[in-house]
C-alpha cells in the first residue's frame, strides 16, 4: 500500500523531492492534487511504500532543512 508521506505545493518541487528519496533507494510516486488548469503549480502528493514510510519521512525532513 502506498502512502503519502508530503504534499508540496508544486510539481518542480515534487520532482526534486523524488529524485532525492529515488537516489537514496525508495520507491516514489506522485500524484496532482486539485486542479489541472496551471499543471505546474498544482501541489502534488509524494507516496512511498507504507513499509519505506518511516525512512522516507526521515530523509525528506533533512532534505527539507538543509
Amino acid at each position: 500500500m502506498w502512502t503519502v508521506i508530503y504534499i508540496a505545493p508544486t510539481q518542480n518541487i515534487a520532482e526534486r523531492y523524488q529524485h532525492a528519496l529515488a537516489e537514496e533507494g525508495i520507491l516514489v510516486q506522485l500524484r496532482a492534487v486539485g486542479s489541472y488548469q496551471l499543471p505546474n503549480n498544482i501541489s502534488t502528493e509524494i507516496l512511498v511504500p507504507e513499509s519505506e514510510a518511516e525512512e522516507a519521512h526521515e530523509i525528506l525532513t533533512c532534505i527539507i532543512g538543509s
